[in-house]
């Protein structure tokens, strides 16, 4: 992997990882699920101005029920938190230009031959991110693994969460890398979106929460908007501009 390749995207990894467990910190997850929910317009955004990545007219207006639907769904637990949403907002800067430079790195010349597969691609990228953040870890919270060690001496639920969530993180995070080299960067962020509905319904069901109209009807707008999104330059094709 050359220097120019992998840095940029681990440091945006790391960077939008950071703040969004920093946003849900901040605030109330409800919150910061309906700030990050706007992730792929972030993406659209930064993709068509900085990489020249057009999004058509319909596709744009599908993102309204995606973003909606998570909107809706978390609405009656909403608590608003200015640092929160500051959080969240620079989370899906980072998210938008990790999907955008993690496209760009797959389309490298000899990239393949360097790396192998997408996964390998992830992998070294996960491990340039560990390197970032450690040393702001350290800073921010060093004083306290004493604490955290002993924890882990008492506590086996401590490893169990800990493992089981670390094991589940990375593989959503590579099948998010495989989502990209199969489509776009605004796509793998709608796909995102359309997790924080599955999530707030699994939690639920999970932890045994009511589901409440509300968490329902905004679910379904969401997942019906991601179909929407999928099947939009299909349904409405975009004009062809005549020579």
């Amino acid at each position: 992997l050359a220097i120019s390749d992998g840095p940029q995207v681990a440091f945006c990894m790391a960077a939008a990882h950071g703040a969004s467990v920093f946003s849900l910190g901040a605030g109330s997850v409800s919150f910061a699920q309906i700030v990050k929910s706007c992730e792929p317009a972030f993406a659209a955004v930064i993709g068509a101005l900085l990489y020249n990545k057009a999004v058509s007219k319909a596709k744009w207006l599908s993102l309204i029920p995606v973003i909606g639907g998570v909107a809706i769904a978390s609405a009656t637990e909403l608590n608003f938190s200015l640092a929160a949403l500051f959080g969240a907002c620079i989370a899906n800067c980072f998210a938008a230009f990790k999907g955008n430079e993690n496209k760009k790195l797959m389309e490298t010349a000899g990239i393949r031959e360097r790396l192998g597969t997408v996964g390998n691609q992830f992998a070294v990228t996960n491990l340039l991110a560990f390197l970032i953040s450690t040393p702001i870890a350290l800073a921010k919270e060093g004083s306290r693994f004493p604490e955290f060690l002993e924890l882990c001496k008492t506590s086996s639920v401590v490893w169990n969460n800990m493992l089981a969530s670390g094991i589940l993180f990375y593989l959503y995070n590579e099948l998010a890398t495989m989502t990209i080299k199969k489509t776009s960067a605004v796509t793998q962020s709608v796909a995102n979106t359309a997790k924080r509905a599955i999530v707030i319904l699994g939690v639920a069901i999970a932890l045994g929460e009511s589901l409440s109209p509300t968490k329902i009807v905004g679910s379904v707008i969401c997942i019906l908007g991601v179909l929407l999104y999928s099947n939009a330059d299909s349904l409405f094709p975009p004009k062809q501009k005549s020579a």
